[in-house]
């Protein structure tokens, strides 16, 4: 059964180190939680190891330039695993071919196609249209206010022709301050629906859990799973993803489900059970916002 937390000191003393998601949990893409970045820096006082783990189709360097942004103080956490550099990885390795169809907003997304050193010999990749590409990178929506339907057209012709759509970010929705958006995994859903094959690289998907170990060795680091806590607000992406890689996890209920499980300051147990029924899963611990 889900234990109701009050606050992660109740319990982190037990774990070497965290894998934290951000958005909903450590920021609400606008501004950091001040509660949360105290409770990620008493942890690292006290010896622990914080990597943040994040569905961000960014490169690493630019999520901690935007938790710079933020107000995330880099005393707050050690290393950064992005889903975006597990995606950069096999879209290097040429998983969707070499002349590729961008979805996502060129600006913000424009690091996705920075070189990777750590890939030896990668192929050369080339955005072209839609009906000349070998496959499609979708880093997010073109409009992240539209309805994915949108694209239901391209997305016939891209099935058709037997495209694959590596999916940088599997998130389905984040929210923006008090406005929810669409993300990459609303995309690959709808294609994967269509009978399109979509390629996933972030939570709950093994190969942003493998970065994430890496991240640590990188550190010096050998921590065993079970000395290992994945913290984060998505009952799917999050919470799966921490329990099929075998670590016990942290639900942040007042993020993506606050409503749902009525959370005030934590949710209401009344709301949680069936909630966690419903999705169908079954953290370790509950708390109502990282602190």
């Amino acid at each position: 059964m889900t234990q109701i937390i009050s606050t992660l000191s109740e319990v982190s003393a037990s774990y070497k180190a965290l894998f934290v998601d951000l958005w909903g949990c450590v920021h609400n893409g606008i501004t950091a939680y001040p509660e949360a970045v105290a409770a990620l820096q008493a942890y690292r006082k006290s010896g622990g190891v914080v990597v943040l783990v994040t569905n961000s189709p960014k490169p690493r360097a630019g999520v901690a330039e935007q938790m710079t942004e933020f107000g995330v103080p880099r005393d707050a956490y050690d290393t950064i695993a992005t889903s975006g550099d597990s995606a950069r990885a096999a879209m290097f390795t040429g998983a969707v071919g070499e002349k590729v169809y961008f979805m996502g907003e060129p600006e913000r997304d424009a690091g996705f196609f920075a070189p990777m050193n750590v890939i030896h010999d990668p192929v050369e990749i080339t955005r072209v249209p839609l009906k000349e590409a070998e496959g499609i990178v979708c880093c997010g929506p073109f409009d992240p206010m539209a309805d994915p339907d949108v694209n239901r057209p391209d997305f016939l012709y891209a099935k058709q022709m037997g495209l694959k759509l590596l999916c940088a970010n599997p998130d389905i929705v984040v929210d923006r301050g008090e406005v929810r958006e669409w993300c990459a995994g609303a995309l690959a859903r709808l294609y994967t629906e269509m009978g399109g094959e979509s390629l996933y690289f972030g939570k709950p998907y093994p190969p942003i859990y493998d970065l994430a170990r890496k991240r640590l060795a990188e550190l010096g680091h050998d921590i065993a799973d079970r000395d290992i806590m994945a913290i984060g607000d998505g009952p799917h992406t999050d919470i799966s993803g921490g329990m099929g890689e075998g670590l016990d996890t942290l639900f942040i209920t007042g993020g993506l489900a606050a409503k749902d499980t009525r959370t005030d300051r934590n949710p209401d147990p009344e709301a949680l059970r069936p909630y966690l029924a419903q999705e169908q899963v079954a953290p370790t611990f509950a708390i109502g916002f990282l602190r």
